[in-house]
């Protein structure tokens, strides 16, 4: 039932609020007393690597929990301005409480991630947002499954790998990590726990800096083959940053297993960019700014105007970025579709423009 309906008075109280929630009302009462919204609370915080900070969070009655392998989107209040970023819950998705872990890795130019490795502490409230996302299991559970990740991107598969164990599940799984070193590692302690205490878990570390990992390297087919020696015949999950991911499809497509592999992007690929090749002006109307087209994604070449459009994922997964294209063509980096239509909704961290373009920024 909605909770609109089990709350006497809401529709008259709301009313009242305007133009603003009831929630932005309750929030000045404390922040995580809310009727609308899904907010956390930080409830511990512990840095286990030297790059990463792991949150558990403690979520609002309305929260409605996670699939393993899912993110969630997260806001973040940084000087005054909110900021939105999807992170994938570490934990499994029968936690008792419904409380998760998201592991952040403080990226170089992570404005967010930066933060929170620097400040979160227990009794931080985040916005959240329901759990999205198809990178999931399948409900019949699979005989054999190989988990793959590198760096941050091990937190949707050691969700799956959780989950797998919390169910009791016997059949075969294999979780191969790819890290710089050992002390890169996320939740090694945890990852050799649940080894240990489940026979049908094999644990494979990769270090691709030093020796000393029971694999070394970047991902090949030999790898793959001693991780899994009959990957053909079942899935494969992966999740890691942009070489990984590379170089994963292109051995699983050399092997004709690509329909095998399932995948998670969390770093958005390089975007090669051909100056040369761009031309027109980009125009955003409600600001009154225009510039030349760089060729870079329109969210880019919004920020080098010094406009400050929303965005989140910055790789077309959150939405978060969507605008209104007024006139003009752009094309997805992502497949290469052209959008020609006015009047468009299209996702700017993920668009690029073909001539003359104008949004409604």
């Amino acid at each position: 039932m909605d909770r609109k309906r089990r709350i006497p008075g809401l529709r008259l109280l709301e009313a009242l609020a305007t133009p603003h929630s009831i929630d932005r009302y309750l929030e000045l009462v404390h922040p995580m007393l809310t009727i609308r919204e899904l907010r956390g609370e930080v409830t511990s915080v512990h840095r286990s690597t030297r790059d990463s900070v792991t949150l558990t969070i403690r979520p609002t009655r309305r929260w409605r929990g996670f699939t393993a392998g899912q993110f969630i989107r997260v806001g973040v209040l940084i000087d005054g301005v909110r900021h939105t970023r999807c992170y994938s819950p570490a934990t499994s998705q029968h936690s008792a409480d419904g409380r998760f872990e998201l592991t952040v890795k403080a990226h170089d130019n992570g404005r967010v991630s930066r933060w929170l490795h620097a400040n979160a502490r227990p009794g931080l409230v985040l916005q959240l947002a329901p759990a999205e996302g198809e990178f999931t299991l399948p409900a019949a559970r699979p005989e054999k499954v190989l988990l793959i990740s590198g760096g941050s991107g091990i937190t949707p598969v050691i969700s799956m790998l959780r989950t797998l164990c919390a169910e009791g599940h016997t059949g075969e799984v294999v979780f191969l990590h790819y890290a710089y070193t050992e002390a890169d590692v996320p939740y090694l302690a945890q990852l050799r726990e649940l080894a240990g205490a489940h026979p049908n878990v094999r644990l494979l570390l990769a270090y691709t800096d030093v020796e000393g990992g029971d694999l070394h390297g970047f991902f090949t087919e030999e790898h793959l083959r001693a991780a899994a020696p009959w990957f053909a015949d079942a899935d494969t999950y992966l999740c890691g940053p942009p070489g990984l991911m590379a170089g994963a499809r292109e051995v699983f497509t050399a092997l004709g297993a690509a329909h095998r592999l399932r995948t998670e992007d969390f770093a958005p690929a390089p975007i090669t960019v051909d100056a040369e090749d761009a031309t027109g002006e980009i125009t955003f109307g409600r600001s009154g700014t225009s510039a030349a087209n760089t060729g870079r994604t329109l969210l880019e070449q919004a920020e080098a105007a010094g406009l400050k459009p929303e965005y989140g994922c910055r790789m077309g997964i959150c939405f978060t970025c969507t605008s209104v294209k007024t006139s003009g063509c752009t094309r997805d980096v992502r497949n290469g579709e052209l959008s020609t239509d006015p009047d468009s909704e299209i996702q700017i961290c993920v668009s690029v423009p073909v001539g003359d373009v104008e949004l409604d920024i």
